[in-house]
């Protein structure tokens, strides 16, 4: 089964709970609590649901952003963007038992990332995408190739999960260029069924 994370988000169909509630029915085992613009209670209300939800489904729940909530609400971890609290900073709060992902476009990037003592990299976008703004220099292919092998030339094993605009159909050259797993969330929510959609993601 190939390695999703599902990050949630909302549109004219689903909201941000429908979306994960979907992903961990078809079977995907971590989910990533997205809720850029929302407040520390509108994302305690969702998290409130949705932490349960990811232990019946025995799915890992990564909260973005929000290093003192995660915390709080006893989440697996969280996700740090280029611009959130440093990975570092976040390690000491948060201890190692929590799970810190950050996000990096390119190889400065994620040796920074390394060296602050990261657990994975979601590297990206792998192509442009309406579902993050302030959206740094697309990869393709080609970039994700030239960034895992210059981790192998500096021997940095961190896994590394490709992200932005990822259909169904870029998984396997995705996962041939030597990442990890892959993070979805627009493709899954425009499907008409977004449960097989994601089923037959992880079947790829």
């Amino acid at each position: 089964m190939i390695p999703i994370q599902f990050i949630t988000h909302q549109n004219e169909r689903y909201g941000y709970l429908e979306g994960a509630q979907m992903a961990l029915e078809a079977g995907c085992k971590w989910v990533q609590l997205r809720m850029k613009q929302a407040t520390d209670d509108e994302i305690r209300r969702v998290a409130a649901q949705l932490l349960p939800l990811c232990r019946v489904h025995e799915a890992v729940c990564i909260i973005d952003d929000h290093v003192r909530l995660a915390k709080a609400l006893g989440a697996d971890g969280v996700h740090l963007g280029r611009t959130d609290m440093p990975v570092a900073e976040a390690r000491q709060i948060l201890g190692h038992e929590f799970i810190i992902g950050g996000t990096a476009n390119t190889f400065d990037d994620i040796l920074a990332l390394h060296q602050a003592g990261a657990d994975y990299i979601g590297c990206g976008p792998f192509r442009f995408t309406t579902t993050k703004e302030r959206l740094a220099p697309t990869l393709g292919l080609d970039g994700y190739r030239r960034l895992m092998a210059q981790m192998r030339q500096a021997a940095i094993s961190l896994p590394v999960v490709a992200i932005g605009g990822i259909t169904r159909a870029d998984i396997p050259d995705l996962m041939d260029t030597g990442v990890q797993g892959i993070a979805v969330s627009g493709a899954v929510l425009r499907a008409d069924d977004p449960v097989e959609e994601m089923r037959q993601m992880l079947a790829v």
